[in-house]
């Protein structure tokens, strides 16, 4: 009897902790639809929240408000969920395949990669019209599968460096994310040569384009980004007890039958897809991929049923409220995404990197 007590009592207990992770999940999900209605009430043309509800189901009779909501804010909020949602997903498996904490798009320099490739696509392939007047210059992204394909080329070829080292035993976490910072640099400094030849038009175009931006984003690149996360997230999804295999060491998720090699591989290969189109499409975000597993870590643990979810909500939640900072601190002008982003990441990688210190680095 007293044996069947203990079994029930771990049962509920079993059930407590799983209850409260599924509150953390719902819990973001609600976050996450307040914060896109705040973001799309938010502007230069302030809406307030019950018009802006109005209008989203379609009980509005200002036509001003339909247009700017549906035409103008919706576009931005649904690129910053679908972007948020690529980063953090790509981060949260790269830090798990790669035994990394410190892991992701932007520290490894996927980004910096992509970016170089995106920028050859929009200068030498004719990817991007040029627009320009007296007082500016910038970009448009005319042919998104291009930049996307040399995006996905630049940031592919970082990772195949990053895995090359990964399976060179007794290379540290230190070491790939040096390893990381030296092919940044070297794609930055490519990026710098094709300012070089290019035109002052085209610099400023570029330089702008490196900022962030994400109301650069049609549609037809959402769509993009949103089918490709979405295909992404049922593959990590169906992969979720071999990542938390992984989570005690690649030799014992071989002893209990994954296919490690092919697992990290592949796993790579496509969180550097949808991070490389992502960026394609925005510009530089950076640090995405490093705060929001970090975050949801603190309150579901290391248990990938749920910390692959939640860290794709958290990155749109943390997307959505940049993006809102950025409209707000200085309005009506719009401070680009990409520097507050780093801002928020910047301390966190610090703090990472003391903390890992005091490990002294072993992985």
């Amino acid at each position: 009897m007293r044996t069947l007590k203990c079994s029930i009592g771990k049962h509920n207990e079993y059930y407590r902790y799983i209850a409260k992770k599924w509150l953390f999940l719902v819990s973001l999900v609600i976050i996450l639809l307040a914060a896109a209605i705040v973001s799309i009430s938010v502007g230069s043309s302030g809406i307030p929240i019950s018009e802006v509800l109005r209008a989203l189901f379609g009980f509005s009779n200002e036509a001003t408000s339909q247009t700017i909501v549906w035409n103008v804010r919706m576009p931005r909020v649904a690129t910053a969920v679908s972007v948020g949602i690529a980063l953090a997903m790509a981060g949260c498996v790269m830090q798990s395949v790669l035994r990394n904490p410190l892991a992701s798009a932007s520290t490894l320099g996927v980004s910096q990669g992509a970016s170089f490739g995106a920028s050859i696509a929009i200068v030498y392939f004719q990817a991007g019209a040029q627009i320009s007047n007296a007082s500016s210059a910038s970009i448009s992204v005319t042919n998104p599968y291009t930049v996307a394909t040399w995006a996905f080329l630049g940031g592919i070829s970082t990772t195949l460096v990053i895995l090359m080292l990964s399976r060179v035993s007794g290379v540290s976490p230190a070491v790939m994310i040096l390893a990381g910072v030296a092919l940044s640099s070297m794609f930055t400094g490519a990026t710098t040569l094709i300012q070089y030849f290019s035109d002052d038009d085209m610099v400023a175009s570029i330089v702008y384009w490196t900022f962030g931006n994400l109301g650069r984003a049609g549609w037809k690149e959402i769509s993009l980004i949103f089918i490709l996360s979405v295909l992404a997230f049922f593959y990590f999804f169906l992969n979720r007890w071999n990542y938390n295999a992984m989570e005690s060491g690649a030799n014992t998720a071989k002893s209990l039958g994954v296919n490690v090699d092919r697992l990290i591989l592949v796993s790579m290969s496509i969180a550097t897809l949808i991070s490389a189109t992502a960026i394609a499409f925005v510009g530089t975000i950076s640090f995405i991929g490093l705060i929001a597993p970090h975050i949801v870590r603190r309150f579901v643990g290391s248990d990938y049923r749920f910390l692959i979810p939640c860290s794709a909500l958290m990155g749109g939640v943390i997307m959505l409220l940049a993006d809102i900072a950025s409209r707000m601190i200085k309005a009506p002008a719009i401070l680009p995404i990409g520097a507050i982003t780093s801002f928020l990441g910047g301390p966190l990688f610090l703090y990472l990197i003391i903390k890992q210190r005091k490990k002294r680095w072993v992985d």
